[in-house]
């Protein structure tokens, strides 16, 4: 396939991060991005009008449009059956985090992927970060010596929309936000996260939301590093940018702090009303782009795998069990 056309379907345009997954896909030579299908026509239509590609009527009428892969968008709870849906009809697929609501479904996705020979990929782009792949190479070189402690944060504006309904969504900040970060510090050191204590609140920054908008997860890494993690939904809608992801881990050698949001420039404009954040420089979700098309060409194993979709997810609902029982969580009995 190295000199064919990687031919790309979305599934789903209900995340907001189907509009940059396709404006890369767009950008990149030797990719096509046939259509998209929506459960919501009108949504469907409003995204493919304006990227300037077709809609489709129906996911069957996609999947058979002769499809190398497809990308995965939509609301959390319809992950399962859309991928159980494409699995064997294409090669390959990106599934937006995360994986599912529920570890059941997480199995039986990966499962049917592994029986019809379709390579499953997850979208986690905070790996693709310039700030996370320099710390990767710092701390495989030894850079702090013994790690001691992580600190890290993924706070953000609440989304409102489908992310605020259960049944839609699967959960609130904590799912939406643990699973980003649990998984950077999985590929960091290689290691899993054995233990959850987490403290979650329902609508405490936002009355009558109906679902939580505040965590705080202290956990323990199977190498015995000690870490917390604010998930909140904490950030105002006039705030310059959307959130942060950021790392601050302390080791015998000293301390190191990485901001993957950092390349941007603060912009103070009339005409929008506010002060807000322009982003500059590298893209997290180009780099995601960039693998998920060199698997499909290549041939080769997803580097985020379906696998490491569930041990995410795994300590997001560990979070939760812990929440509603006030004690710790042992997160491998949750997988």
């Amino acid at each position: 396939m190295n000199s064919q056309t990687v031919r790309v379907g979305f599934l789903g345009v209900a995340h907001m991060h189907s509009v940059s997954y396709a404006q890369n896909l767009l950008a990149m030579a030797g990719v096509e991005v046939v259509g998209m299908w929506d459960r919501s026509p009108e949504l469907a239509a409003q995204w493919a009008s304006r990227l300037a590609v077709p809609h489709f009527a129906s996911a069957e009428a996609l999947l058979a449009a002769g499809l190398d892969a497809v990308v995965v968008c939509s609301e959390n709870c319809y992950h399962r059956p859309l991928v159980e849906e494409a699995a064997g009809r294409v090669g390959a697929i990106l599934c937006e985090k995360p994986i599912a609501t529920t570890a059941a479904d997480a199995r039986a996705m990966i499962q049917r992927c592994a029986d019809t020979q379709t390579r499953l990929q997850i979208a986690f782009p905070v790996r693709f970060a310039p700030a996370v792949v320099e710390l990767k190479q710092q701390l495989d070189a030894g850079l702090l010596g013994e790690v001691w402690t992580v600190n890290c944060t993924n706070h953000g504006s609440m989304p409102g929309g489908w992310f605020v309904d259960p049944a839609l969504a699967g959960g609130g900040a904590v799912l939406d936000h643990t699973v980003h970060v649990i998984d950077v510090l999985r590929w960091l050191w290689g290691v899993e996260v054995t233990e959850v204590y987490a403290e979650i609140g329902d609508s405490l920054l936002h009355p009558g939301l109906g679902i939580d908008d505040v965590g705080l997860l202290s956990f323990t890494l199977s190498n015995g590093i000690y870490g917390t993690l604010d998930t909140s939904w904490s950030r105002p809608k006039s705030y310059l940018i959307w959130g942060d992801v950021k790392l601050e881990i302390l080791g015998e050698r000293g301390a190191v702090h990485a901001d993957t949001l950092h390349q941007y420039i603060t912009l103070a404009s009339d005409a929008a009303g506010r002060t807000a954040w322009a982003g500059f420089g590298s893209d997290m979700d180009r780099g995601l782009m960039v693998d998920f098309v060199d698997m499909v060409r290549s041939g080769r194993e997803p580097s985020i795998s379906g696998a490491d979709g569930l041990a995410a997810l795994a300590v997001a609902l560990a979070a939760y069990a812990s929440s509603a029982s006030g004690q710790p969580v042992q997160v491998e009995k949750m997988v």
